[in-house]
Parts: C-alpha cells; structure tokens; sequence
C-alpha cells in the first residue's frame, strides 16, 4: 500500500476519532465547565497522558521502529519477534515501577506539578485523587502503542488508529447522562469521567492486543535481560523521550505556568483539544506512516525512496496543514460557540478559549513539521540531535512563557508554545539539509508559497463572511442555526482553497486521488 493511502487511512480514523473527541469535549464544558473542578481534571489527566507520549509513543516508537524494521530486513518474522519480546519485556517492567511509584508519592509529585493549586487545599486534594484514579491509563496507552508500533511496521494501520475512538465512546457513554438526568456537582462529576477515562484505555488495549493475536506476531513476556540489542535500544529511547513529545513537554510545562492563574488550565484545554483535529489527521498520521516508510528504504539501501517519501510527506502535510491553520484563526470565535459554549461553559469561557486558539493556530504547521522532520533523524537511529533540538524548544518556551504570562495570561501560553516550535522546526531542518538528507527545490518552495498564499486569500474570504453572518453567529441564536452557518462557512472555504489549489496548478487534484488510490 502507498504512502498517501496509508496516510488516508489513519488519517481518516483519526477523524473519526476527533469527531467523537468533540462531541466528549463539548459534553465535559457542559458538566465541567472551564472552573477549579475542571482545572483539577484536565491538569490530573494531562500528567499521565505526558508520561504516555513520552514513554511509548516517543521513546517507544522512534527507537523500536527503525530497530524492527531493520530486524525484518536482515532477520525476517523470527528474529523481528524475538527482539520485540526483549525489549518489552523491559516496557512492562518499568510501566509496572512507573506507576507503583507514581501512586504512592503523587502528592509530592502534584506539588511540582501544580505549584498554583496548593493555596486551595480543595482543588489540590481533587487533582491528587483524579491523577490517582488515572495514571494507571499510562500503563494500558504505552502498551498499546507499542503494540501499534508492530502492527505499523507490519503495514496493518487500522487497529492502532481506530483504538482512540473506544475512549471517546466510553467518556460520551458516562458524559451523556451526567449532562442530561443524572447531574452531579463538577466535583463528583470528574470522578466518573476519571473512571470512564481508565475504562476507555482498558478497552483500547483489548482491542490492539486481538489485533497483534491475529497477526501473529505477539511478542512473548520473558525476564527481562540486558543484552546488546536492548542496551542499543534504551541508548536509542532515552533521548527520544524528550525529542518524540516535544509539544507534549511544551505543554506540560504551560501547564505548571498556567496553574498560577483561575481557569487558565481548562481554556489551554479545551483550545487545545481543537488544534488537536488537525495535528492528528495530518500530523500525527503522517508521522505514523512515515517512520516505518523511511526506515524501511533506508535499512534497504533506497535513499532516493526515502527522500522521495519526506518530499511527499512534507508537501501533502502542508497542502492540508495551511489552510487549516489559518480558518482556526479566521473562525475561531464561531467554532468555540458552536462547539462549547452552553451549561458551565459561559460567554467568557468562549471569548478566553478562542485567544488561546489563535494563538496556538500560528504554531500547528510547526507541530506538523516536527513530526515530518523527526523521522529523518530517527530513521537514521540518530535520536540525539533532536533531543537537543527539543531542550532548545522546551528552555525557550520556559523563558518566552514567563516573560508574557503575566501580561497575557492564557495566551501567553500559548503563543510561547507556538514560537517554541517554529524554532524546533529551524533546527531540525537547518541539520537535514547541511547532512544532505533534505533540501527544497524551486519547485517546492514555488509550491509551498502558493500553499500559503491560497490559504490567506481562504482565510481573509472567511473572516469578511463571518463578519457579515455575525448576527447568526452570537449567542443566543439557536444552536442548529449556528452550527448550519458554521459549516456553510467550513464548506465554503474547503471550495475555494481547493479550486484555486487545482487551477493554479500547485496540485492537481485528479493526479492526487489516483494517488490516494493506488497501491504498492
């Protein structure tokens, strides 16, 4: 299967699992609102959801991967198996340490963590318990992401990426009735989403583990033992740990700036979560399919395929990146209001969220770029120099979020997030390019620019329209009347974006659906 149909088919299960993402969220601003029992959640999940994207889908996956495709190349099924099973062997042992430990002393690790909830024992108190309840979901996640780095390499993407979407289920199962008939105080409300939460990770594990039974390649559990190909493997995971999630880090360390000010946590969320639906169609799918693609040319000897791959990727991540960043800036009001703002979720609460998304909309083709960049240097087992790439990024964000937040607040934040990476971004393909292993021709360029100039001219259509319908776009207009021009809007500028695509030439769209199409 080609790289744009692998790409097609996890990025249209990641939407699927975006749009079930949105109806949770929007469920959770009605029962949780944008309050301290919200901050106490969102700040409680977010710390094992870090530790998972750093622990499995960074380290695991950016180190495993080249390892295992190469295991493959030289080795064949058995001996690709028998190193899997080594290695998570070690995966299971140290989740198992992570967890009992984490457990035990969170309420110290919650001081660190959320400097700014220790004056308010109340909401202190509720994060500790929450992130009790769900960093157990660590352990379930890394795991079946390291199962989907098998399945990946293996070329069955399907089950990894429709995984995500049993966890929205089960939160919409538990959301609906506590924002229906069976309400319940923030407080008590976020306890139930918590367990719901551990019960959407349970199930997403049982689904990737029937799908590695059916392949046949589940690695067996041994005692643990570190030989060489082990050693090179944590030699290779320890870096990426930082390198693999730099925007997670990035996030991370808004959150412990944002937990200084009310309210702050849960309007980062809740921006976040939408700038999320482009990252993971395109983003996040693109780097999925990529690694395992460039790390099988490359342990084959086809270095003209591998790069052939990275332009790919690269022009296809920007061809549906762009346009979106800008129509999140263009419409992000709108977009807040049709999908948040009801119940807890006040006018306010819309207002500060849509700030915060601007702001984060200015970095998503940096968030994108990273995950198209990284693999060049991960394919080539070189996890060090990203790594420092992202302490660069992270120190910058510090210094950039402490300097603006106590100006800007929640947007501070996030424009210090967005700058960090555009600089993540610089240094990963300034060291490509000087290696050889990347480089723009006229074309491209011509063709990036005509990306971006496109995009404007959509996103500067959208925001005079949406200026124009503004009376049908406010509050207390009925939802059904709002969200029916929203989507007029969204149509309207997918239309023109793509017409002018077509007829400027940057991309014919006929020659792209035969490739969406073809196979092998």
């Amino acid at each position: 299967m080609s790289l744009f149909r692998n790409f097609l088919s996890v990025g249209s299960l990641t939407l699927v699992s975006r749009i079930a993402g949105f109806a949770r969220d929007a469920l959770m601003a009605a029962v949780l609102g944008t309050g301290p029992a919200a901050d106490a959640f969102f700040a409680a999940f977010r710390f094992p959801n870090l530790f998972r994207r750093l622990f499995a889908e960074g380290a695991f996956n950016t180190a495993f991967v080249p390892m295992f495709s190469g295991a493959l190349e030289r080795e064949g099924e058995d001996g690709a198996k028998l190193l899997a099973a080594r290695i998570m062997s070690w995966l299971v042992v140290m989740l198992f340490i992570v967890t009992l430990l984490a457990e035990i002393f969170m309420p110290q690790i919650m001081l660190a963590f959320v400097p700014g909830f220790v004056d308010d024992r109340e909401k202190f108190e509720l994060t500790v318990l929450l992130t009790r309840i769900m960093f157990p979901y660590l352990a379930c996640m890394s795991l079946m992401a390291a199962y989907g780095a098998i399945l990946n390499t293996l070329g069955r993407f399907f089950a990894a990426a429709f995984a995500p979407v049993l966890l929205n289920i089960v939160n919409i199962a538990m959301l609906v009735p506590l924002a229906t008939f069976w309400l319940q105080a923030p407080e008590q409300a976020t306890i139930w989403v918590a367990i719901a939460t551990m019960g959407g990770g349970i199930a997403q594990l049982v689904l990737v583990w029937s799908a590695i039974e059916r392949s046949g390649f589940r690695p067996a559990f041994r005692f643990p033992r570190l030989d060489r190909e082990v050693r090179r493997f944590w030699v290779l995971a320890v870096p990426a740990i930082l390198a693999g999630g730099i925007t997670q880090i990035n996030i991370f360390v808004g959150t412990i700036i944002a937990s200084g000010a009310d309210n702050a946590i849960s309007v980062l969320s809740y921006a976040d979560r939408l700038y999320q639906l482009p990252l993971g169609i395109i983003g996040i799918a693109i780097g999925t399919v990529l690694l395992p693609e460039l790390s099988r040319h490359l342990k084959g000897g086809r270095d003209r395929e591998a790069r052939a791959s990275q332009d790919q990727a690269l022009f296809v991540s920007m061809l549906l990146t762009m346009p979106a960043a800008v129509a999140l800036i263009a419409l992000a009001e709108p977009i807040v209001r049709v999908l948040f703002e009801r119940g807890a979720f006040d006018a306010l609460a819309t207002q500060q969220t849509a700030q915060a998304l601007i702001a984060f909309s200015f970095g998503l083709p940096a968030y994108v770029l990273i995950r198209v960049l990284q693999p060049g240097f991960f394919a080539r087992e070189d996890t060090v120099t990203p790594t420092i790439f992202a302490g660069a990024s992270v120190a910058a964000n510090i210094a950039i979020s402490l300097w603006l937040f106590p100006s800007l607040l929640h947007i501070g934040i996030a424009v210090a997030t967005a700058a960090s990476s555009w600089l993540n971004v610089i240094l990963l393909a300034a060291t490509l390019a000087l290696r050889g292993h990347f480089r723009l021709t006229w074309p491209q360029w011509r063709a990036q620019l005509a990306i971006l100039a496109i995009s404007l001219i959509m996103g500067g259509a959208l925001w005079l329209l949406a200026n124009q319908g503004h009376a049908h776009l406010v509050n207390g207009v009925p939802l059904w009347r709002q969200g029916g021009v929203l989507a007029v809007l969204v149509a309207f500028g997918v239309a023109v974006y793509f017409t002018l695509v077509h007829i400027s030439g940057t991309q014919n769209l006929i020659q792209l659906l035969g490739r969406l199409r073809r196979r092998g």
